[in-house]
């Protein structure tokens, strides 16, 4: 009997495995709903609309400017303009602004632009799959290890690393089948939603192009977070070093190192921060800017000082964790008791 294709069968009857993935595709479904009904195609009726509100706006302006100017000139007559200063020195600087400076657009709905949105929805299904993976990932060895499953199972077949590597291999194929066939729904979805809701112009190859290469890194980071997730808990022998451990990491690693860095004046904080790595490596790059930093220009305007953080960063950081974390797991399990 192959290994690989029994740990297949164990990934696919875990209960824990299928609520899960049910419960990430109902947060899958659930935002692609929501985005689906808080936005709405432009026509010729909301064109007329958003015109009315900015003419709306305008005159609205216009008589407030009105008031502005008869009570500047109140002031003046009675001689307060100069105690409280709230007018100029001459009221008929008090004007509306022109009727160009109030743009109609300011005032159309919200509209789905699928060229302009799709690629902020890839990042927002890599994070979703790259959460559920790393948590089934733990489950996976980590229920194993806990109910006694893993010695039995090395009774039958004693190559310890070929166990675990093979768990590892099936955990990967059943993720990375359920993000495939999901990215098709998320990308026919989001299609349909431009296409009722939205727009759908200027698609052009080089456009799909990017969003499958965005699409694919979207997909090396789930199966990064899922080998991450397999690998602690199997250092731990238990589901909850892994969930303690990414916890720990959010936390301390996170929240408390953000605010001590902050604390301590560091510039480009979100630079000791992991969200920004996975936000680089989905994106390919991050500006990083730092308002304590004054870079004056020319014209004597202030620019703060920037750092680019890339995918080339996000990715070295990553491998080293995937390395460190996944031999650590291997060496342990090679070495340590099992009984």
């Amino acid at each position: 009997m192959s290994l690989y294709r029994t740990e297949l069968r164990r990934l696919g009857k875990r209960r824990f495995a299928r609520w899960a993935t049910v419960l990430g595709l109902l947060l899958l479904g659930a935002v692609l709903v929501g985005v689906f009904f808080t936005n709405q195609k432009i026509g010729p009726e909301q064109q007329a609309a958003a015109q009315r509100q900015a003419e709306q706006q305008y005159q609205e302006q216009v008589r407030w400017a009105e008031q502005e100017r008869k009570a500047c000139e109140q002031a003046k007559a009675s001689g307060q303009e100069q105690q409280d200063g709230r007018f100029p020195p001459d009221c008929e600087m008090i004007t509306p602004p022109p009727p160009e400076s109030i743009e109609a657009q300011w005032f159309l709905p919200s509209t789905f632009d699928f060229r302009a949105s799709f690629e902020e929805m890839i990042v927002t299904f890599t994070a979703i799959l790259a959460l559920l993976g790393f948590v089934v990932g733990a489950s996976f060895v980590g229920a194993e290890w806990s109910s006694g499953g893993m010695m039995n199972l090395l009774l039958w077949r004693p190559q310890r690393l070929t166990v675990l590597l093979t768990k590892l291999a099936a955990l990967l194929t059943g993720l990375v089948a359920v993000a495939l066939a999901a990215a098709v729904v998320w990308t026919a979805g989001f299609w349909a939603v431009g296409t009722l809701r939205g727009t759908t112009e200027k698609m052009t190859a080089g456009v799909w192009q990017s969003f499958a290469l965005t699409g694919l890194r979207g997909l090396v980071l789930i199966v990064v977070a899922a080998t991450v997730g397999f690998a602690l808990a199997s250092l731990g022998r238990h589901t909850a070093m892994a969930l303690g451990g990414a916890i720990g990491a959010v936390v301390v690693g996170q929240f408390g190192l953000g605010i001590v860095m902050s604390m301590a004046g560091a510039r480009f904080v979100e630079a000791w921060l992991l969200p920004t790595y996975g936000l680089a490596w989905m994106q390919k790059k991050v500006t990083l800017e730092d308002w304590n930093s004054c870079n004056a220009t020319y014209y004597g305007e202030c620019e703060p000082a920037t750092f680019d953080l890339t995918w080339q960063h996000a990715s070295i950081l990553f491998s080293v964790a995937l390395v460190v974390v996944l031999g650590a797991a291997l060496v342990s399990m090679r070495r340590r008791d099992v009984a």
